[in-house]
């Protein structure tokens, strides 16, 4: 049986006939067990998938990441530059994204994307600002601010772009991977005063959100992890909860501690990195993959309000496309609902303030 997915209808609708036959050649079996026991990495030989195969392919733009009709669109606002104390020499660059629906005499809620040129990328595969529109106006999440900030840089070094936001030529290796509180103070001490400065956050933990791809969503979780009174939803996509700075520590690290306020929402590949060297040894730690599904044992066993999808997409954000939205709606799902049958306020489109 293969790793448990955990998905709505709607979306495993989506995914099932164009991964069937993709599915079908996945070289990692194994069965879904209680943390407290480690996945299974293989069973038995199976037909590895050619080299040359790409597993994104079928993965496409969701409907409410692309514009709609008569939907009212946020404002892009920024480039802003941020000084950081917590790594001295360097600066973050970041933008605020503020929905058309934003009301300055009501406290927003709030989403935090690390890398952040990536997440609000035009062209990009999450295209968040776009989504945040659709799913505002309908009320499916709450109105809330977003920003997309940048790992920092010393003057020196380059502005990450689409092509380029690895680790090699910006701080962001140490910011997000290392497990310390250092990344998390800049978003606490240094970013979340400036934006209260500008615009009416709510300061309740519960309305505040951060997430990321791969060292940015390990840099998510640990936001959360070390401020829990400040972060409690945490958005992953293809984790790096491996050995880089010692992050595959976390799973134990979880069952270990006593249990935080988080809700987490947990996405990955069979296809990530795998940890197989070009001599053919393996390193375990890491194992994109393999450490996910550790994560999401962890979490699961100790009792945390986790969801999680299983895909077959390489490291990178192409799963995004199609996911990206339901994980905002599971996330976010709490928002007050009124139930009264006669408030047409409630049952219209969040439509913009009359001015």
């Amino acid at each position: 049986m293969w790793y448990a997915v955990r998905m709505t209808r709607s979306l495993f609708s989506k995914f099932a006939l164009l991964t069937a036959a993709a599915f079908a050649q996945v070289s990692i079996q194994g069965t879904t067990q209680p943390a407290s026991q480690t996945p299974i990495a293989s069973q038995g030989q199976r037909p590895a998938v050619a080299e040359t195969t790409n597993t994104d392919i079928y993965y496409r733009l969701a409907p409410d990441a692309l514009p709609q009709d008569g939907v009212p669109q946020g404002e892009i606002r920024g480039p802003f530059t941020l000084p950081s104390q917590a790594y001295p020499g360097t600066r973050h660059t970041y933008w605020v994204y503020v929905p058309a629906q934003y009301d300055p005499a009501v406290p927003a809620s709030l989403m935090i994307y690390n890398d952040g040129q990536a997440f609000k990328a035009p062209e990009g595969d999450v295209r968040a600002p776009v989504v945040m529109d659709n799913l505002i106006y309908r009320r499916e999440i709450p109105v809330m601010i977003g920003v997309f900030i940048n790992p920092g840089r010393r003057p020196d070094q380059p502005e990450p772009t689409p092509s380029n936001w690895g680790d090699r030529d910006t701080n962001r290796p140490t910011e997000y991977n290392t497990l310390d509180d250092k990344y998390a103070r800049v978003i606490v001490d240094e970013l979340l005063p400036v934006l209260d400065k500008e615009y009416h956050i709510s300061k309740d933990p519960e309305r505040h959100g951060i997430g990321g791809s791969s060292s940015g969503a390990i840099a998510a979780f640990t936001v959360a992890w070390e401020l829990p009174d400040q972060f409690r939803k945490v958005l992953s996509n293809v984790g790096s909860f491996t050995n880089i700075r010692g992050g595959n520590a976390y799973p134990d690290i979880i069952l270990k501690s006593p249990k935080k306020p988080l809700r987490v929402f947990l996405v990955d590949g069979r296809n990530d990195n795998r940890g197989l060297r070009a001599d053919g040894t393996y390193d375990q730690t890491r194992d994109w993959f393999y450490q996910n599904v550790r994560m999401q044992q962890a979490l699961t066993e100790k009792g945390y309000d986790v969801n999680y999808t299983w895909g077959i997409q390489r490291h990178g954000q192409k799963m995004l496309q199609t996911v990206f939205p339901d994980m905002m709606r599971w996330l976010w799902r709490d928002q007050p609902v009124s139930t009264d049958v006669h408030d047409m306020v409630e049952r219209s489109f969040n439509a913009p303030k009359k001015k």
